[in-house]
């Protein structure tokens, strides 16, 4: 069987041709595209083939946007992808489409022991529900559940969310000074607006106006010329120690936390609680002080239960395209 896998984002779409009998982390080839460069996926997977041809089977995309009867607006670009398009236009038999937090969690079943950082080893139970929360450029949940019906031996079946957007709920009265100041600027304050890359900006922009800590000269000129401030953001709290874009840091880290625990109850995660996005492989050393975990644990009666659930962060960057190609190999399978 020959896969065409795909991991599509705002930025960059990267495409993987896959034989199944070489394994999913051996693609036959693998390639990058600045996505706003091209006016549909279609022109992409194009270009792609046109480059590698080859006849495939089965097509499978991660894609950063809900997706609703074989079709999705992608977040962040002008694009709407329809799986019995593709599947028309390039005579690909099998398509499928999956929110990209879906194409993560997909991929956690089959994670190696390098492709994580964990930062509690906890007590997983076997079969356990799993929980998936991916802070990037916005903020990503999903889940899984053990499915003993769906093979001989059963397996993890990934469930999509939109949780992300869901409400944000203020944990102390710093947050909740939060809460009232982004009120005025949004409609619906949800956790993607405080705990994402979109969010950041957000955090720092509270603690400025605060005024409990200077916002220096240089930092400000550097802010007002980037294109995404981010970056600059994080760079500032990580290796030049700036207090107010510690203090940024510092609140996203408690809220990541928080959420991710509110995630871990609902679906009860006793396999265990990954945490996948762009930002956390970057900010490990100030995950792996005590203040996440804290904030992941403080929920009241359930502080014990929340102890024993393993806590891992994904390092490998490519966890959405694993995730989607294993996806749809074991769905052509079935």
């Amino acid at each position: 069987m020959m896969l065409l896998a795909g991991d599509i984002g705002g930025t960059k779409t990267v495409l993987a041709l896959i034989d199944e009998t070489q394994g999913v982390r051996r693609p036959l080839q693998e390639t990058r595209f600045p996505s706003d460069e091209y006016r549909s996926l279609e022109t992409i997977i194009a270009q792609f083939l046109a480059d590698n041809a080859a006849a495939v089977d089965v097509a499978a995309f991660g894609i950063a946007g809900p997706v609703v009867n074989g079709r999705v607006e992608v977040t962040n670009l002008p694009w709407v992808i329809d799986a019995a398009v593709i599947s028309q236009t390039f005579g690909i038999p099998h398509v499928h489409l999956l929110n990209d937090l879906e194409a993560i969690a997909n991929a956690v079943p089959h994670l190696e022991p390098d492709d994580l950082h964990t930062l509690h080893p906890g007590t997983a139970e076997p079969e356990g529900a799993l929980a998936v929360i991916a802070p990037g450029t916005g903020l990503g949940e999903a889940f899984l559940t053990w499915n003993s019906r769906s093979s001989s031996r059963g397996r993890y079946q990934a469930h999509p969310s939109e949780g992300g957007h869901a409400a944000f709920g203020p944990s102390n009265d710093d947050q909740m000074a939060l809460l009232r100041f982004l009120h005025g600027r949004y409609n619906h304050v949800s956790y993607e607006r405080v705990c994402s890359g979109i969010g950041i900006p957000n955090l720092y922009d509270f603690w400025r106006q605060d005024g409990r800590y200077p916002e220096p000269d240089w930092l400000a000129q550097a802010i007002a010329q980037a294109e995404d401030p981010t970056p600059v953001i994080v760079n500032a709290a990580v290796h030049d120690k700036i207090p107010l874009c510690q203090a940024a840091l510092n609140m996203f880290i408690d809220i990541l936390g928080n959420e991710a625990g509110n995630l871990a109850l609902k679906v009860l995660a006793t396999g265990g609680v990954y945490i996948g996005g762009g930002i956390p492989p970057r900010i490990l050393p100030y995950l792996e002080q005590p203040r996440f975990l804290q904030a992941f644990r403080r929920k009241g009666r359930f502080t014990d239960l929340m102890t024993k659930m393993p806590v891992h962060v994904i390092r490998n960057p490519k966890a959405a395209l694993l995730g989607a190609a294993y996806y749809g190999l074991s769905e052509t399978a079935v």
